[in-house]
């Protein structure tokens, strides 16, 4: 092909269509989200108030369309680039743009690249070609009796020399011409996915070393102790790997966590890893390219004989290495993301466990030497009192630590003690537990999860908020404030230090930092933030906002009074339409007009040439409108889910039902609702409004929610223990009550209250669903104390 510049470099496929065949999602709500997406809406927004255009898609399939249109969309960059890169080298011919436009993944590009990369030598396809012999190749495949190999002999030049130099030559020809036709591509990516195609594990072979080796290295005590300390580190991380050292996995089954361990031990050097494919997957593909390349012409010809070698050199030598290659690919591609979604999953039901309201936490962050580090907060998040209490020190005098404790419980009327899970934390969960029953506390205790206070507390944040707090107290405050509102806590930190999962280390970390912060701006958006209370770490979550707008809103309300409704944050600068459009649905605004000095009007914004400055102009020009008039009403439906662009069909719905609109959120408000739903249908209503049956749907679910609701409460609470059970005591068949704390794609490991995780494993689960936070039922059905294993199922009552 000439090296003219290339004009259409979009690829043979439409991204829609791609993601629906890809998630077997319907191609029409596809599309719509596709073109949300494009519209710049966020998956909150989308999710809740954008059914119709949806069918009621849920928040992680969004999420996965999101993802495969920003993976997809960087596949049509790359076939643009390589496509500009090969046709700039004059070697771009048919069969070549039609494979990279057919491609669908960066590992085919990738491979139909390699050849033409800077350094390398070309492929043997391409020297072939070099040598002028593609024309007897192609006559091969179109006039058989017509090829003259002897014509072609040339004893001045290599690779022309002999016949069988030709023929080999040729044959590379070939088989690049058949391994691209798009039927033998599309056989590879088919049979990628063949369920007897199996991968192989075997242990590594240890290395041989020299025999003087070890006297040149190790020459002191010292240097002996670190060898010897790396060797038993090695043989520790050797273990984690036994199941694998002789493994037969049929890739069909093989499971997430599976796939990640082979990879982590084949990356350390402890395993070496095959994919086995069988041998009537080449006789198929043979066959299948036969088809396509010896016709009735070719029968018993010299060109048949050149063609049938191609096509298995085709097979042995580019499609069956590009086969393992995708299978490899996608098999990580498909762990990593199972990964991320566990560890999205994980986080979701960390940040959405149920608050303990109205109640006085007392915090400690769990230590030895250096103290337990206390803190006393309000039922408001208040810091009231800190202490460092030395319990776990032999040298102080037990006495008067415990009337540390003592003082601050009757003092501040301390209900609840909250333990991080850290270093001491099975000691101070003791220590409590005694206090309690020796004091004849009326209190109780919750092990709560400290990840990621330590990096909190000595953070920038942690600073501005607490100025005067030692950076040790600070973690106590935080594991106080994570019982009383997790969500208001947790979003301080960054998502990847306090989510829980699986091998999230050897996750892409700008895939993963992408899937915890929606997951993140999911939860408080669904949650709502009150926009005249809420902290900036909490309002730059919410869908449509950021650290920049959040910031804006907390100088608007500090300098010009509390917002009287939604309308207002559009005086709010930086905040235009469509930021307002995605945020509104989930902000709230507790109506008042104290403290409230302005409002926005409608006037033109001057516009600005050098230092000069000009009058507003008066016709259409290019005077841009500041802020649309806001009213200063309040408005009861912010305190709800209902989007602004629904509260005509809001209050249309409360007339037609004849209720008080501030009533809402009271029991006679809800009990009118709900006998008028009683006869009525979704179907009727969203006839007669005008609306979508999503939306009514929405709107009716909302006028039934008392004005204290909280969106977290239908999630799980926060496990409470009074007295701690002995490890000792377990035995095979004890009931006990626990809270899980890990889930995986092999089990779910739970708090029993023994100082040690017991696991589930999913054999074990008898068809329940687990969630991080779930309280459960369980039975001990193994002990390997030793080992530090306790096996459990799940137990039915």
């Amino acid at each position: 092909m000439a090296c003219e510049e290339i004009k259409n470099t979009d690829p043979n496929w439409e991204t829609e269509e791609a993601i629906a065949e890809n998630l077997d999602l319907p191609k029409w709500s596809t599309k719509n989200v596709v073109k949300l997406l494009e519209e710049g809406c966020t998956i909150p927004f989308i999710a809740r108030y954008r059914k119709e255009m949806t069918g009621g898609m849920e928040v992680d399939k969004l999420r996965d369309i999101q993802s495969s249109l920003e993976e997809l969309k960087h596949v049509q960059n790359k076939i643009a680039t390589v496509l500009k890169a090969i046709n700039k080298l004059g070697k771009l011919t048919q069969g070549l743009e039609k494979c990279l436009k057919n491609s669908k993944t960066i590992t085919e590009i990738d491979d139909l690249y390699a050849p033409f990369k800077p350094g390398h030598k070309g492929t043997l396809a391409e020297r072939a070609r070099a040598l002028n012999l593609e024309p007897l190749a192609i006559t091969f495949l179109d006039r058989p009796w017509e090829g003259n190999v002897q014509q072609y002999v040339d004893p001045n030049v290599k690779g022309l020399q002999k016949l069988s130099d030709i023929e080999t030559g040729v044959k590379h020809i070939l088989a690049d011409i058949i391994h691209k036709h798009k039927d033998c591509m599309d056989f590879i990516r088919g049979w990628s996915k063949f369920k007897d195609i199996k991968l192989v594990t075997s242990q590594c072979k240890p290395k041989k070393s020299g025999k003087n080796e070890d006297t040149k290295t190790v020459k002191t005590t010292e240097m002996k102790k670190v060898v010897k300390k790396e060797v038993n580190i090695k043989e520790e991380s050797k273990h984690k790997y036994e199941q694998y050292f002789n493994s037969n996995l049929l890739v069909c089954y093989i499971k997430p966590h599976q796939v990640l361990a082979i990879n982590r031990g084949e990356h350390n050097k402890f395993l070496t890893v095959k994919i086995e494919v069988p041998d009537k997957v080449k006789a198929m593909y043979e066959r299948l390219c036969s088809q396509h390349f010896v016709g009735r012409a070719h029968q018993g010809t010299y060109a048949m004989n050149i063609i049938t070698q191609a096509i298995s050199d085709a097979y042995d030598r580019l499609a069956h290495p590009q086969m393992i290659r995708l299978i490899r690919s996608e098999l990580t591609k498909k762990a990593e993301k199972a990964s991320i979604e566990v560890f999205a999953t994980n986080l979701k039901n960390l940040l959405l466990a149920s608050p303990v309201k109205g109640k006085c936490i007392l915090g400690l962050d769990p230590g030895f030497k250096n103290g337990c580090k206390g803190a006393v907060i309000t039922a408001t998040g208040q810091i009231v009192h800190t202490e460092i209490v030395y319990i776990h020190d032999y040298k102080s005098n037990k006495y008067d630590e415990k009337m540390k404790i003592l003082q601050m419980i009757k003092q501040y009327g301390c209900e609840i003690f909250a333990i991080g899970n850290g270093v001491a934390c099975r000691e101070t969960e003791t220590y409590v537990s005694n206090l309690i029953k020796q004091e004849n506390l009326k209190m109780n205790y919750c092990v709560v999860d400290e990840s990621g206070a330590s990096i909190y507390s000595v953070s920038d944040q942690a600073k501005k908020e607490l100025p005067s707090l030692d950076p040790s107290l600070r973690g106590a405050v935080s594991i106080a404030r994570r019982l009383l509102d997790p969500l208001a806590e947790l979003v301080k930190i960054e998502p990847k230090h306090i989510g829980v999962g699986q091998y999230q280390h050897d996750m892409p970390e700008n895939q993963l930092k992408l899937s915890l912060d929606s997951v993140v701006e999911e939860c408080v958006s669904f949650v709502g933030v009150d926009v005249n209370t809420g902290s900036e770490s909490l309002l730059r979550r919410i869908a449509g906002l950021n650290s920049t707008r959040a910031k804006k809103i907390i100088e608007w309300r500090e300098s010009k009074g509390l917002f009287v409704n939604r309308g207002q944050v559009k005086c709010v600068k930086g905040i235009g339409d469509k930021s307002y459009e995605q945020c509104a649905g989930f902000i709230r605004v507790n109506a008042s007009l104290e403290g409230q000095t302005e409002t926005c009007k409608e006037e033109p914004e001057e516009t600005k040439t050098g230092r000069k400055r000009k009058k507003p102009t008066t016709g259409g020009g290019k005077a841009k409108k500041k802020k649309d008039f806001i009213s200063l009403e309040p408005n009861i439906l912010d305190t709800t889910w209902i989007h602004p662009e629904s509260y005509g069909a809001a209050e249309s719905l409360m007339q037609m039902i004849e209720v008080n609109k501030e009533d809402l959120g009271q029991e006679v408000f809800i009990r009118e609702i709900q006998n008028y739903m009683k006869t009525k249908t979704t179907e009727e209503l969203s006839a007669t409004l005008a609306v979508g049956e999503p939306t009514v749907d929405l709107i009716v679910k909302a006028f039934l929610k008392p004005q204290s609701y909280d969106y977290r409460e239908d999630f799980e609470k926060p496990l409470f223990r009074k007295e701690i059970q002995d490890i000792n005591s377990l035995k095979n068949g004890t009931i006990l009550t626990g809270k899980i704390t890990n889930v995986t794609h092999f089990g779910a490991f739970v708090d029993i209250g023994v100082g040690q995780n017991g696991l589930i494993h999913v054999s074990k689960m008898k068809n329940t669903k687990l969630n991080l936070g779930d309280k459960v039922s369980v039975k001990v059905i193994s002990l390997e104390l030793s080992k530090k294993r306790i096996g459990l199922e799940i137990h039915c009552t």
